[in-house]
């Protein structure tokens, strides 16, 4: 029996298209658009779909792989499957990659498991490096602030990360803007090279500029990632007309859920699809692109289970601007201003 190739030419024009943010004042720079390896990436899907997710998104200049030690399923399963597709096929390729994973979720059973301990946030590092099959990752994010450990205690396990050469940059992710401000000032002053905040931001969610860290962003130059920019598919023509059979609400429950879909819900998403219409888009378009919009915003994390959703949504890119009246319209619809 052949053994299957483990050969992989990305394509040679992969860089002409894509476009490239610095992530506020640091020298890195992040694809428009980055792979999120949240929901696809566990052991539920064939190994053979996750290589086509990877090669679409690296063939078209998708340079960024994120991650976390608890994604999956199960926890650990989605850096373990990146590790194998790192070693197979992109070997050749590791400088050309940003790989980056958090630790800041339950990971194992006892009480050194979950949060921002010392002890939690260099185990996991170390565990996920192993399952990733690197010496380090280019960013090692703290996932959540954690209301019993000092924070200086957190920063200062993201400074040892740094310090071994087991990480390049360091990120926060679910802070809001005071938090952060007080964790940037601690980081500084220990030399640290923190470049990044990730948080859940999209029409529908406005968590992050609510709560400051997108002011507090630009403030201090740091960059933001965004995640669930289409609302877990609800800002996309998947639910025009109901629930699909094959749709991820139908199929899997976990972060989505049928009673969200209400009539006023449905209302909301179809006038925003009329908008986007007009604007010679689609409705997922729009949504990254109004992303990618705020000054604030280096990159915006998607996630697919398909590579031609990566394709749609790169889409994205081709119209970023907006008109104060578009804007507007946006806001009244999701929020009803």
């Amino acid at each position: 029996m052949f053994e299957p190739t483990t050969v992989y030419t990305p394509s040679p024009t992969r860089y002409d298209d894509m476009t490239y943010n610095r992530c506020g004042n640091s020298g890195l720079k992040l694809p428009a658009l980055s792979l999120g390896f949240w929901h696809n990436f566990g052991d539920i899907t064939p190994y053979e779909h996750m290589k086509q997710l990877v090669f679409t998104a690296f063939d078209n200049g998708i340079t960024h792989f994120d991650l976390a030690n608890n994604y999956g399923p199960e926890p650990g399963a989605a850096e373990r499957n990146c590790g194998k597709l790192l070693h197979q096929y992109f070997r050749a390729h590791r400088d050309e990659l940003i790989i980056s994973t958090k630790a800041g979720y339950e990971m194992w059973q006892g009480p050194y498991g979950d949060w921002g301990s010392r002890k939690y946030l260099l185990a996991s590092l170390d565990q996920s490096l192993e399952r990733l099959g690197l010496d380090y990752v280019d960013i090692f994010y703290h996932h959540r602030p954690d209301p019993e450990t000092p924070l200086e205690e957190t920063m200062g396990a993201l400074a040892q990360a740094v310090s071994s050469g087991k990480a390049l940059y360091v990120g926060l992710s679910n802070y809001d803007g005071p938090t952060m401000e007080r964790a940037s000032a601690i980081l500084q002053e220990m030399h640290v090279p923190f470049v990044i905040n990730q948080n859940r931001l999209n029409i529908f969610d406005r968590k992050p500029a609510d709560n400051g860290l997108l002011d507090s962003a630009l403030k201090l130059g740091k960059g933001v990632i965004t995640f669930s920019p289409l609302a877990q598919g609800l800002l996309t023509n998947r639910y025009l007309n109901g629930v699909p059979e094959d749709s991820r609400m139908k199929a899997d429950g976990r972060f989505l859920h049928a009673d969200v879909l209400t009539d006023a819900k449905l209302g909301q998403i179809r006038a925003l699809n009329e908008l986007a219409s007009d604007r010679g888009q689609t409705l997922a378009e729009m949504s990254v692109a109004w992303l990618l919009h705020h000054p604030a915003v280096t990159s915006v994390l998607v996630g697919a289970s398909k590579p031609q959703q990566i394709l749609d949504n790169i889409g994205a890119l081709k119209n970023t601007e907006f008109s104060e009246d578009e804007l507007q319209r946006i806001d009244e619809i999701a929020l009803g201003k």
